[in-house]
């Protein structure tokens, strides 16, 4: 008998040999290639999510920045390389002798020199209808060139004849040459 409980322990000591290998060797290992590749697959689709909600901001972006785009339109283009003051003044005389516009002045000012753009302040003064006035304003952002206005101050005629005076502080832009500054 005593060797056929030592052939059952032996046997019982193989077996549990061979399932600790199992467990140490095989096993362990296998869980934990598992939860790393579950780690990797829940990062997988953490960073799937968040290009998904990227992407569609990315298609708000697209959108503002096609908006932006309409609204300046071809920006560069309407700042001429030279100041042109004079013709840029004709133009203003122009405007003013369509519409109909009384006691023209205009003036330019002061010009201050940068290193990509010049500007040069000129003041225009001039009278009419409140529609003339609106339409003057209105034609001259068709310019061909960038005009920003300042200051507008309308003062309505003493007599009351309908007429309004409008005096005008703009800037027109122009690049600047090559080497100055």
């Amino acid at each position: 008998m005593l060797i056929r409980e030592r052939h059952q322990i032996a046997i019982l000591i193989v077996a549990g040999a061979m399932l600790s290998g199992f467990v140490l060797f095989w096993y362990l290992p296998l869980q934990k290639k598992r939860n790393a590749i579950g780690q990797i697959r829940t990062a997988q689709k953490f960073a799937i999510a968040k290009a998904s909600v990227e992407s569609g901001q990315m298609a708000i972006f697209k959108t503002r920045l096609e908006k932006l785009q309409d609204e300046v339109g071809d920006y560069g283009a309407k700042i001429p390389r030279q100041g042109d003051l004079g013709l840029f003044l004709q133009q203003m005389a122009n405007l003013m002798n369509e519409l109909n516009l009384k006691e023209q002045v205009i003036t330019p000012d002061k010009e201050i020199q940068a290193d990509e753009l010049n500007c040069i302040a000129v003041d225009i003064q001039c009278k009419g209808r409140l529609a003339q006035i609106f339409e003057f304003y209105k034609r001259m952002q068709t310019l061909d060139r960038l005009v920003r206005i300042e200051q507008v101050k309308l003062v309505n005629d003493s007599s009351f004849s309908g007429e309004v005076s409008v005096q005008t502080k703009a800037v027109i832009y122009y690049k600047a040459q090559a080497g100055q500054a």
